[in-house]
């Protein structure tokens, strides 16, 4: 062994590299973690709160907010359309409160104007207590998930455009266009792949009676209704975009919403020929 002290001192120089690397890879690895994904106050209509388990206020429009751990409630004959930071928008129908237990995405590209597809994989997992809530999502990307809970079912929602409303004895998810599945816990670990066009309606009357689950066409008198509650939903989404932004050396990226302005803005009033001179 002490024959060749040169082969020994070589052989243990990567070792010693590694090592001293090691601090190096962990610092960067917690410097490069995921931005906080948002949610952004599209439009207000009414009285609503929200809470971010550190206070409770009042949604203002074209406010932001980190959107995981967040409740949001809006009051009797109010209503709001909020756009996620992945793209997807949903519209909050009166007297309505939701949970965002989960909202995760992976870093994407700065400056995005592509409000068609979801700019990386994300995880969404949405509790809906009471009220309706429209979902009206981008195109998803391969690996990312997307589920809305009620009281009385679970919804995977693979896109585009859905309705879900909750009260305390039914859950009814209409879909108007795209991909989901229906999961009924309580009967027996059911789950239904619903077509657009089709609602499947939980029903469970009494907390010690099982739920009972059925599906049927949309009725045309629901159908105007329900399109324009989802509209709203996918007309708010492209107002906004999403980009990563460097908020100063040394600091974590964030995540912001850019507002998208129209190519011919609408300047609000019209003027008469007759008043103009010729």
């Amino acid at each position: 062994m002490t024959k060749f002290p040169a082969l020994r001192t070589l052989l243990a120089f990567p070792l010693l590299v590694g090592v001293l690397a090691f601090p190096f890879v962990a610092t960067a690895a917690v410097k490069n973690k995921n931005p906080a994904s948002k949610i952004y106050v599209a439009d207000i209509t009414g009285e609503s709160h929200i809470d971010t388990g550190e206070r409770i206020e009042s949604l203002t429009k074209k406010s932001v907010y980190v959107a995981e751990g967040t409740s949001i409630e809006t009051k009797p004959g109010s209503s709001q359309t909020l756009v996620f930071s992945n793209g997807t928008a949903i519209y909050v129908g009166p007297d309505s409160r939701f949970e965002v237990k989960k909202f995760l995405q992976e870093p994407f590209l700065p400056n995005r104007s592509d409000l068609d597809a979801e700019p990386s994989i994300s995880q969404t997992i949405v509790k809906i207590t009471r009220g309706s809530v429209g979902v009206c999502t981008s195109k998803l990307v391969a690996g990312s998930s997307m589920t809305y809970q009620t009281p009385h079912a679970t919804v995977n929602i693979r896109g585009r455009k859905v309705m879900i409303e909750v009260s305390d004895t039914e859950t009814r998810v209409s879909l108007i266009e795209g991909d989901v599945t229906v999961f009924v816990p309580d009967v027996g670990g059911t789950s239904q792949t619903l077509r657009p066009g089709q609602q499947a309606i939980i029903r469970k009357t009494a907390t010690d009676q099982t739920a009972t689950l059925a599906v049927q066409p949309i009725m045309d008198e629901q159908q105007a209704k329900l399109d324009e509650n989802v509209s709203l939903a996918c007309i708010s989404r492209r107002t906004v975009f999403f980009e990563v932004a460097q908020r100063g050396e040394g600091e974590d990226a964030e995540i912001r919403p850019v507002e998208v302005v129209p190519a011919n803005p609408d300047p609000g009033f019209t003027v008469s020929p007759a008043r103009i001179g010729g």
